[in-house]
């Protein structure tokens, strides 16, 4: 059975010495091709950490059918044998739900961790979409101004401030040894 909800395929590309610009150019590309195939909601590309080569992108589609009808088209395959001197060690999985913005399943931060990385990005858009919006949505009643308030900031979340806190906050996230703090030898008395 298909599923029905929407699937995220994520994919890590390592870049081939030398090909950086090319492949940034290819991936654009591949951005561009995918918004005209239908369920496509959305893609983007982040770029490796400082020291690493390996990109991830990510295609989000409307569910696994139109996934699956964009990932076996002849444009698509095009696409990828154009690049395939670009990268070395492609690597692809899909994902459903909030698990696609942290990663593979074994390497999946702890759900509080999880927990904070979104808060982070829900409270300070909603804290500026209630000072921006809040008066003019005051004088409806609790379930339209609701209604609205949802409806605009669940896709600038989905699509925008939760990668985007995922993204800078993924030293964190994936980190999995505890810092000890330095401790001071003056103060400590037995």
């Amino acid at each position: 059975m298909m599923s029905t909800s929407p699937v995220t395929m994520m994919v890590a590309r390592r870049v081939a010495d030398g090909r950086y610009q090319d492949l940034l150019a290819w991936l654009h590309e591949g951005e561009l091709l995918a918004t005209d195939f239908p369920g496509y909601l959305g893609s983007g590309v982040l770029a490796p950490p400082p020291g690493d080569n390996e990109f991830q992108m990510i295609f989000r589609f409307s569910d696994a059918a139109t996934l699956n009808a964009w990932e076996h088209s002849a444009s698509r395959k095009a696409w990828l044998a154009r690049g395939s001197d670009l990268f070395a060690g492609p690597q692809e999985q899909r994902v459903s739900g909030i698990d696609g913005w942290f990663g593979t399943v074994g390497q999946r931060p702890p759900r509080w961790k999880q927990a904070v990385a979104i808060w982070l990005a829900f409270f300070p858009v909603s804290l500026l979409f209630n000072f921006a919006l809040g008066p003019l949505l005051a004088e409806l009643s609790l379930v339209p101004r609701v209604l609205l308030s949802t409806l605009i900031l669940t896709p600038l979340m989905v699509y925008c401030f939760i990668p985007l806190s995922t993204h800078l906050l993924a030293g964190w996230l994936h980190s999995t040894k505890a810092k000890a703090l330095p401790r001071d030898t003056a103060t400590a008395r037995h």
